[in-house]
């Protein structure tokens, strides 16, 4: 698979990447986990059908010490025994923050609840724009079809 275009090569589209990516890379001084933030990148990349996304954040939370098994199970995170209820709970966000269109009302004021049970303002502003970054990369190499499978751990910064 050949990517239709490169978005860092035109002018315009560089310029907007470099401060979604610079948005992306503010949220690392989240005291949100890191293993949540993975998982939730991986969740939302899943349902969007992001291949480059999918093969990078699997690839970065293996290399940050994530196991397989939970790897495997992001995608039915419901019936997996393997996580956390917090991480559930960022999970849920995460899928109805993605969804949108498939949700009347949008984000439940459960899912809502059940995040803020577990996290405190700072974390669930940090998980709420993580899931908007990773939902706005996961469009842009769709819309653009970017190639997957070689991604290296670090390979972005």
């Amino acid at each position: 698979m050949n990517a239709r275009i490169n978005p860092l090569s035109s002018p315009a589209s560089a310029k907007a990447l470099k401060h979604v990516i610079a948005a992306s890379k503010a949220l690392a001084d989240s005291t949100l986990p890191n293993a949540t933030k993975e998982l939730v990148r991986l969740r939302a990349s899943q349902i969007n059908g992001c291949a480059g996304c999918i093969d990078m954040h699997t690839k970065e939370a293996a290399h940050a010490g994530e196991t397989a098994v939970r790897l495997h199970l992001v995608a039915a995170w419901r019936e997996a025994t393997v996580f956390t209820d917090a991480e559930r709970a960022a999970l849920e966000l995460a899928e109805q923050g993605t969804r949108i269109a498939d949700a009347a009302g949008g984000v439940t004021d459960e899912a809502w609840a059940n995040a803020a049970k577990h996290y405190n303002e700072e974390e669930l502003a940090a998980l709420v724009c993580d899931i908007a970054i990773i939902n706005a990369f996961n469009r842009l190499n769709v819309i653009t079809q970017q190639p997957a499978g070689d991604y290296q751990p670090g390979q972005h910064g």
